[in-house]
């Protein structure tokens, strides 16, 4: 039987990863400290832990994935404009907006692919709050089992 300290460690963990708006990396450190202070203590909130721990894990790496292949997309799209025989400091970089390049769209697609992600990231960790607190088991998905 859950009891309600058990649910409240397990929601704190989920909820622990809004501190990376505050102190770096704090989405893994402070669902770490309270997983590994609690992980003995109820197999409930050892779950949960690896849960918010894996899904962190896996946002990383997926972010990661996306950087590698959105970065070379804007400085192609950047550096394409340049005329490198000939440089004028004040004409170098020329924007036409009247053709935009192919690789801006790619861009462009991949960074709204990456905020897509940064809200759904934002409303599974609120579901999985809600689920410990309720004293139910939350899958997040799309997440790499890293600890098991």
């Amino acid at each position: 039987m859950l009891d309600n300290h058990q649910k409240n460690i397990a929601t704190f963990i989920h909820l622990s990863t809004f501190t990376r708006f505050i102190i770096p990396f704090g989405n893994f450190i402070g669902p770490i400290v309270l997983w590994m202070a609690n992980k003995e203590k109820s197999e409930f909130v050892d779950t949960h832990g690896k849960q918010a721990i894996n899904f962190q894990m896996s946002i990383l790496l997926y972010a990661l994935i996306l950087g590698i292949l959105t970065v070379p997309f804007f400085i192609f799209n950047v550096f394409s404009s340049f005329n490198f025989i000939d440089i004028d400091l004040f004409e170098g970089i020329h924007f036409n907006i009247s053709e935009p390049s192919p690789l801006l769209y790619i861009g462009g697609g991949l960074g709204a692919l990456a905020v897509i992600g940064f809200i759904l990231e934002l409303v599974f960790i609120v579901i999985a709050s809600l689920k410990a607190r309720d004293g139910e088991m939350y899958h997040y998905p799309l997440t790499i089992d890293f600890l098991k």
